[in-house]
This record gives C-alpha cells, sequence and structure tokens, in this order.
C-alpha cells in the first residue's frame, strides 16, 4: 500500500505516522490490486480527527473519525473501513459485474471548465472525474463506500445518460436521470 500523510496546522510525530502505516497497511489484503491510502491529521479544539481516504482502481472508500487520543482514532478509523469492506463483500459478489472498480478508461466524459467565463457565484473548489457507466446498484454501492449522501454516474440501464443517485431523509435512495 502506497501511503500520503498529511499534517494540517499539526506536527505528528513519526511514530504516529508509523502506527497509522501498519494498522492501515493490514487493509491491503482486502484489495486485488495495490491501493493508496491518503491519510491527513488534524487537531482541533482539542479532538484528534482523522481522514483515510482508499483508493484502488475506482473504488474509493472514506472514513473520517474524531477522539481524544491520535492512536484510537486510528484504530477507529481501521474497524470503519474494516466493517464497510466486509458489509459490501457480499453485494460486490452477487449484484456486481466483473470489473466493475476496474479503472475508467479516458474515453469517458470529463468536463472542461470555460476560462473565459466568469462565474457569478464564489466558486471555491472544482473537482473533475470520470463519469463511469454502472448500474444503478453500484452507483448505490460507491455512494455508500465514499460515505455521500449522492453520487453522479454514467446510467448503463439508461443507455449512459447522466445520473444521480441520492439518499432520501427517510432511509430510501432516489435516483435523478437525464431525459435526453
Amino acid at each position: 500500500m502506497k501511503f500520503t500523510f498529511t499534517d494540517k496546522k499539526v506536527n505528528i510525530p513519526n511514530r504516529v505516522h508509523n502506527y497509522a502505516e501498519k494498522k492501515i497497511g493490514k487493509l491491503d489484503r482486502y484489495f486485488q490490486t495495490e491501493p493508496e491510502a491518503s491519510v491527513v491529521f488534524s487537531v482541533e479544539k482539542g479532538r484528534n480527527n482523522l481522514e483515510v481516504t482508499i483508493r484502488s482502481g475506482a473504488t474509493v472508500i472514506r472514513v473520517a473519525e474524531s477522539t481524544s487520543d491520535m492512536f484510537v482514532s486510528i484504530d477507529a478509523a481501521v474497524a470503519s473501513i474494516e466493517r464497510q469492506l466486509r458489509k459490501n463483500k457480499s453485494r460486490l459478489e452477487k449484484r456486481l459485474r466483473k470489473g466493475a472498480f476496474d479503472q475508467p478508461n479516458a474515453e469517458f466524459f470529463v468536463p472542461d471548465v470555460d476560462a473565459e467565463e466568469e462565474p457569478s457565484y464564489d466558486l471555491v473548489r472544482t473537482k473533475r472525474f470520470f463519469f463511469r457507466p454502472m448500474s444503478v446498484e453500484e452507483a448505490i454501492l460507491q455512494m455508500n463506500l465514499v460515505g455521500h449522501t449522492f453520487f453522479a454516474f454514467r446510467n448503463e440501464d439508461e443507455g449512459g445518460s447522466f445520473s444521480v443517485v441520492y439518499k432520501r431523509n427517510d432511509g430510501g435512495y432516489g435516483i435523478i436521470v437525464d431525459q435526453d
């Protein structure tokens, strides 16, 4: 596993980095390809915050933990990731097509930003993504793995049209489909 450590407004001792690398490195057994782990340490209001993002192919798993001790935050994050992986393993094996989480090809749509157009709103961040064709079930699984409340994708059930799945307040899921 490849690691990238970031310390936000705090100096974390190497022993904490080594501990995180050792604990998170044990998750390597769950992935077929070598994953990349991004670990962000920060301290706010006496709380030790840890964000872990693991990327393997097109699979992205993200966890954030906050406790009074950085070592406990690391242990909690690893436990959360293992819980997510175990919870979704059977779904991956039963419902998804083979290669569902392979790296997307560059041929898929990536929106370009028009540099000359001046936005009327205060845009503070731009993200660029490949919108891969996948089923609705795959999109819901990816959304849950990342821990977000919505997920944009190309809906292979609708001929590759742009779609967004979202988590409803009642616990169910919804989908928004482009009417091309």
